[in-house]
């Protein structure tokens, strides 16, 4: 589910599935992902395609003006019920506060789509309220890295499947926080197993070439319960193939797990329960490799980890002239974390 201000995706699906078309929609963020889907399924709902040749209109900010897209709002729909304009990259669009004065009197015949991406209107001001007033403004941040595992579930239920955690995990830990990009991978996955399926790291492996044994995912798992060798061979593997396992991407994702690990520390209830729920994050996810990691190591260690992972950070981009390799750096890393 999307996180966002106010109305959600969710409910704006279900209205215009309905027929309940507002005039105006204002659909902002740094998440495209949703204002593409809403923009999408919006004009899916609202002009057939034998109607779309004379009904649906698309304009892009940077190469019009806020005139012409209120003129083509105003115009009547040809031989159908209502008619869609949808304004791309409406971000880069000049004067959008006129706009307030079309939300004062919008064509009922009209489904006009502001497509604002990589930030968002200030909703204090006189256009945003005038389009509340008649209208829908959606939202829609980034998601934290901890929110994409419920995504990718969602996601594929929606589509008849289910998903294996390691193997979302894998997945949320390679693609990161590109839902489009999460979502074409998902769909690929879904077909490949075929509907009702669970997909598993070995589905993950053979249709997008993550490998199963050898990720971010299960360094982390081998560090939480200090398997040496297991580690070694996964830094091994990474420093083989560069292109795929760039050394800031993996210090991204130990340190977020030896700062959570810390928080741990401070959890009121100790449970793999507690602990999930102060960490907001899965049980499954504590179990296997939270709480191992609570058992191997103390909590001056993970400070001196995290503060180790700070410097190789800035030693893999040069700072103080440092002429070590990536390959070499990580291997340090993985040397001072398991002694």
């Amino acid at each position: 589910m999307a996180k966002k201000t106010g109305v959600t995706y969710e409910e704006i699906v279900r209205q215009v599935r309905a027929g309940d078309f507002k005039p105006i929609y204002y659909l902002m963020g740094e998440e495209a992902y949703y204002i593409d889907r809403i923009a999408d399924y919006i004009v899916d709902q609202a002009v057939t395609e034998d109607q779309r040749d004379f009904n649906l209109t698309i304009l892009y900010g940077p190469q019009t003006t806020c005139e012409e897209v209120i003129s083509a709002a105003k115009r009547y729909p040809m031989m159908a019920e209502r008619q869609v304009v949808v304004v791309r990259e409406a971000q880069s669009l000049a004067h959008k506060e006129l706009l307030s004065y079309y939300a004062q009197k919008p064509m009922p015949s009209t489904v006009l789509v502001m497509c604002h991406k990589n930030g968002a209107i200030d909703r204090r001001t006189n256009m945003a309220k005038e389009v509340q007033k008649v209208g829908v403004i959606f939202e829609s941040p980034k998601l934290y890295e901890r929110e994409l595992p419920g995504f990718v579930n969602s996601y594929v239920r929606r589509k008849g499947a289910e998903i294996a955690p390691d193997a979302c995990q894998i997945l949320c830990e390679h693609v990161g926080a590109d839902l489009n990009r999460l979502a074409s991978e998902l769909d690929k996955l879904v077909v490949a197993v075929g509907e009702g399926k669970r997909i598993d790291a070995q589905a993950i492996q053979d249709n997008i070439g993550i490998s199963k044994e050898y990720n971010s995912f299960e360094l982390v798992a081998a560090l939480s319960v200090k398997d040496v060798m297991k580690a070694n061979q996964i830094v091994k593997y990474f420093n083989s193939n560069p292109k795929d396992f760039a050394i800031q991407k993996t210090l991204a994702t130990l340190y977020k797990f030896y700062t959570d690990l810390m928080l741990a520390y401070y959890a009121p209830v100790k449970s793999e329960e507690g602990v999930a729920a102060w960490l907001e994050q899965s049980v499954w996810q504590v179990r296997r490799n939270v709480m191992p990691a609570m058992r191997a190591y103390n909590a001056m260690k993970v400070y001196q980890i995290i503060d180790e992972i700070r410097r190789t950070d800035a030693a893999s981009k040069g700072v103080g002239g440092q002429k070590t390799s990536d390959g070499d750096l990580l291997k340090e890393l993985v040397f001072f974390i398991l002694h």
